[in-house]
């Protein structure tokens, strides 16, 4: 069956093993394609959930602005403590972080941290996407 609906998000990166370690460990991704031509290298992650990657992209000229303050990558996490201590090894490794706080319904627990390019990955608890969603398929 081919591929439907929104299936990736691309990003250009100037370091991509650095940034393949930042969303293997921060965003819990694992890379399930490689690329490399006329000096461009690329990757697809994905956190397996779904048909869903990230594309990295090196080497294909000026990197592109930045995702933020405000855009950013979202990513769920199990728990409140998953979010603090990935934050609080952010901030040892001296990234960017917007500190844990609790936006209440529908947004729930949120943290930003900034990726080596300066993009923003969203880290939540308690986000309500999936119910938003299920709830409008079956309304």
């Amino acid at each position: 069956m081919p591929d439907l609906g929104l299936t990736h998000v691309a990003l250009s990166v100037r370091n991509l093993d650095a940034s393949i370690a930042f969303y293997e460990k921060y965003a819990g991704m694992a890379v399930v394609h490689r690329r490399a031509h006329d000096g461009v290298r690329s990757v697809w992650l994905t956190d397996r959930t779904r048909p869903f990657v990230i594309v990295l992209v090196e080497g294909a000229g000026q990197p592109d602005p930045a995702l933020g303050p405000f855009g950013h990558l979202g990513v769920a996490c199990k728990s409140h403590e998953d979010i603090d201590r990935l934050c609080a090894e952010a901030r040892r490794e001296g990234r960017p972080t917007r500190a844990p706080t609790d936006l209440g319904e529908p947004i729930g627990y949120v943290a930003r941290i900034a990726d080596p390019d300066g993009n923003s990955l969203e880290l939540s608890f308690g986000q309500e996407v999936g119910l938003a969603v299920e709830g409008a398929t079956k309304g």
